[in-house]
């Protein structure tokens, strides 16, 4: 059992909370049994080790056998050595290192994609971690992320996500113009969502077209010349008093509407 919170290997373990260290390694910590859960199931190459309190390991015996089955090790540890891991104050006694897994650009639109998110400085980490899981629950063919959007694989993006981030292709450090010329390449139209921008509801059976979203920052939306890249923008109606809509609330309208439209149609 691993019982010392202070080795070296923990401590290697605990760095991938700072991007620096995520970066350098390529690695990314997953923590909770369902992070777990979703990479075995769906992206059992990218993880590289599992790290569990031994109550955990007799609460998940199917994650066990999981790993097993991958070929990944699942190793013993202190409820102290998973405390020095984790980002969280209370770990759920499971942590997990894996592999980054980012699409590229060019792959994700040569699939023809009929609807995908694409964030533009997107900073806050639980905004994220919402459309990606939105993006994923509506059926979207992926995420594209821009230099100026934060790390999805921020801790609290990653728990934000719960499984998402390995359900579909996700883009990052892209320049918005190669994103929106790819995009159009694609045959796909690129809508911004935005209060500058026309009523919803005009424009709501054209969502039936292959599309790519476009998300702002939480504080400032769009910047000017962001909004000249889109084809069309589009603002949601706010019918009671409240004074505007979350960002990551907002993108599951726009994301669930174009899925209605495009299933109806």
């Amino acid at each position: 059992m691993l019982e010392n919170p202070r080795s070296p290997r923990v401590r290697a373990v605990a760095k991938l909370t700072k991007r620096s260290a995520r970066q350098e390694t390529g690695l990314f910590l997953l923590e909770g049994p369902q992070a777990a859960r979703e990479a075995l199931a769906y992206r059992a190459e990218t993880l590289v080790e599992i790290f569990a309190t031994p109550n955990a390991i007799d609460r998940h015996p199917e994650l066990a056998a999981s790993a097993e089955k991958a070929g990944v090790a699942v190793v013993s540890a202190s409820e102290a050595v998973l405390e020095a891991m984790a980002d969280t104050v209370t770990p759920q006694g499971i942590v997990a290192v894996a592999h980054q897994l980012p699409s590229s650009l060019h792959d994700i639109f040569a699939a023809r994609p009929r609807l995908v998110a694409i964030c533009e400085e997107v900073r806050d980490p639980g905004n994220l971690g919402t459309i990606i899981r939105a993006a994923d629950a509506a059926g979207a063919d992926a995420v594209v992320l821009t230099g100026r959007t934060v790390d999805p694989y921020n801790p609290k993006v990653v728990r934000s996500t719960t499984g998402s981030l390995f359900h579909l292709p996700i883009a990052l450090g892209v320049e918005l113009d190669a994103a929106v010329e790819q995009a159009h390449g694609a045959g796909l139209r690129v809508v911004a969502a935005d209060v500058k921008g026309e009523e919803f509801l005009d424009h709501r059976a054209n969502l039936a077209e292959p599309t790519a979203w476009l998300f702002g920052n939480e504080a400032r939306g769009l910047a000017d010349e962001a909004l000249a890249r889109a084809d069309l923008a589009l603002r949601l109606p706010i019918y009671g008093a409240a004074e505007s809509l979350n960002l990551a609330t907002a993108a599951s309208v726009c994301l669930y509407e174009t899925a209605f439209a495009q299933r109806a149609g």
